[in-house]
């Protein structure tokens, strides 16, 4: 029996592209986890901090105006979503387009829930700011030995 090949290279290719992605999942999420997933190109790349009371995410989203922004938060899930539209002047043909465009949704589990109601949200340089205070249950609470 004979193998094209196209055939086997298209194999290779497969198997190659998905050897990529499980390289992903072990490359490190921040520096403590080890996990990281990968992340369509339409997403914003954030950053999850913790200061002890709070969680920050800082979100790139360049070129999005806080009218194109929802941010929904219930207990520790968290969903950003948007609209990047496109920027190309009218009348214009578009040859390449290397930023994304579109609809585009991030989802994250936080590490505790947080309060909802004093959620802080802003919009700076492009890049979106959220301060989610911990629930009083999430927060670390010192106990006295008597």
């Amino acid at each position: 029996m004979f193998t094209r090949v196209s055939d086997l290279d298209r194999l290779f290719g497969t198997m190659s592209l998905l050897q990529k992605k499980l390289n992903n999942l072990n490359s490190g999420y921040g520096q403590s986890s080890g996990y990281k997933w990968e992340i369509e190109s339409n997403s914003p790349r954030t950053n999850l901090y913790e200061n002890g009371d709070n969680f920050e995410i800082h979100a790139e989203v360049p070129g999005i105006g806080k009218d194109n922004l929802n941010v929904k938060i219930q207990g520790n899930y968290l969903e950003i979503t948007g609209t990047r539209n496109s920027d190309a002047p009218e009348g214009y043909t578009t040859h390449k387009i290397e930023r994304g465009m579109g609809a585009f949704s991030r989802t994250f589990t936080l590490p505790a829930d947080v309060d909802s109601k004093k959620v802080e949200a802003t919009l700076k340089d492009g890049i979106l700011y959220l301060t989610l205070p911990k629930s009083e249950a999430a927060k670390q609470k010192k106990i006295t030995v008597s």
